[in-house]
C-alpha cells in the first residue's frame, strides 16, 4: 500500500508540490431543485453537491483545479455547470452536453464560459448499440471541431471497441470515460483491451482513470484496476488523465427515480493514493495530474 505523505500530495515532496497546479478531470456540483430543475425521465435524483463542498473535496485532496461534467440528469440545461464555473473562475473547466437545438451562438456562450468539449453519455440511458453511438459521434465531431473541443465518451467497453476505428479518423480529440468501462477483472485481457489500447497508444484518445468502483470488484482498494491503468499510463503516458468522479452519484436499488439516492461513501484519498502508485515516477506523475488536463482543457 503506497504511504500517504503530507496533505494528500500528488508529487514528491522535494518538487514542492503544494505549488502543482494539479487536476481533478471529472466532478460534478448539483444546485438546488428550485434554481436548477432535473429532467422528467431522469434515472435518479442526487442529493445537492455545492461549488463549496466542491472547494473542500479539492483542499483535502490538495488539487489546484477541477473538470466540471454535465451530469445526465440535467439534459442539455447547462446552466448549474456555467454557474458555477463562473463562481469558480481560471481554477475550472467545463464539458457541457449539448442537442440538435443548440445554435453556433449557444457554444460560443459556453466556450466563453469555459466549456472544452462535450460529452456523449450513452452508458446512462442505456445505449447499447454501436451504430447509434456512430452517428451521434460524427454529428457532435462537425459541430465542435471549429471550437478546439473534445468529445467526452462515457459507454460499454465493447461499444467503445466497436467505434476504435470511426474514434481514429474522427479528427477530434476523444476522451473515454471511466477506464472505458472495462471490467477490471478481466485486466489487460480484458476482449476490448486489444481494440481500445492502441487509441491511446496511438494518441487518437485520452482515457480516464476514473471511478474505479464503476469497473473494479476489489473495492475498497481496487487492486484489480491497477493492471489496467499501467497498461494504459505504459502505452502513452500522454493520453492518461485521472477524476475522482465526486461526488460519487448513486442509484439506490428499488427506489423511485424521483426518491433522493445518497451518494456513494468512496475514500477518495485512498483512491488518490492508489492512482499515484500506478505511477513509476515524479515525471509520469505530473503528466497525469498536471500536464495532460493542463494541455487539454485550456488551463
Amino acid at each position: 500500500m503506497p504511504e500517504r505523505t503530507g496533505p494528500r500530495a500528488i508529487m514528491n515532496a522535494d518538487a514542492n508540490e503544494t505549488l502543482f497546479p494539479a487536476c481533478d478531470c471529472h466532478v460534478h456540483v448539483i444546485g438546488a431543485a428550485s434554481d436548477y430543475p432535473m429532467l422528467p425521465d431522469r434515472a435518479y435524483t442526487p442529493p445537492a453537491a455545492t461549488v463549496a463542498e466542491l472547494n473542500g473535496h479539492l483542499a483535502r485532496l490538495n488539487l489546484r483545479r477541477a473538470v466540471l461534467i454535465q451530469p445526465s440528469f440535467y439534459g442539455t440545461d447547462n446552466r448549474c455547470m456555467m454557474a458555477a464555473l463562473r463562481e469558480l473562475g481560471d481554477a475550472a473547466r467545463g464539458v457541457a452536453v449539448i442537442g440538435d437545438d443548440t445554435d453556433d451562438g449557444a457554444l460560443e456562450a459556453l466556450a466563453a464560459g469555459g466549456v472544452r468539449g462535450v460529452r456523449v453519455n450513452l452508458e446512462s440511458i442505456g445505449v447499447d448499440d454501436p451504430a447509434a453511438a456512430r452517428d451521434a459521434l460524427r454529428a457532435l465531431a462537425a459541430r465542435v471541431a471549429p471550437l478546439g473541443w473534445h468529445i467526452q465518451v462515457y459507454a460499454a467497453s465493447h461499444v467503445v471497441a466497436a467505434l476504435a476505428g470511426l474514434i481514429a479518423d474522427l479528427g477530434v480529440p476523444i476522451v473515454l470515460d471511466h477506464f472505458a468501462m472495462l471490467t477490471a477483472g478481466g485486466g489487460i485481457g480484458h476482449r476490448d483491451v486489444d481494440a481500445i489500447l492502441p487509441l491511446v497508444r496511438d494518441g487518437h484518445a485520452y482515457i480516464k482513470l476514473s471511478a474505479p468502483y464503476r469497473v473494479s470488484a476489489a473495492a475498497p482498494r481496487y487492486a484489480d484496476v491497477a493492471p489496467i491503468a499501467r497498461a494504459f499510463i505504459g502505452a502513452n503516458p500522454a493520453r492518461v488523465l485521472w477524476a475522482s468522479d465526486w461526488p460519487h452519484t448513486n442509484r439506490t436499488p428499488g427506489a423511485r427515480p424521483v426518491d433522493v439516492s445518497p451518494f456513494r461513501p468512496i475514500d477518495d484519498a485512498a483512491v488518490l493514493d492508489e492512482a499515484r502508485a500506478w505511477c513509476a515516477s515524479d515525471d509520469l506523475r505530473n503528466k497525469l495530474f498536471v500536464e495532460n488536463p493542463a494541455r487539454l482543457y485550456g488551463f
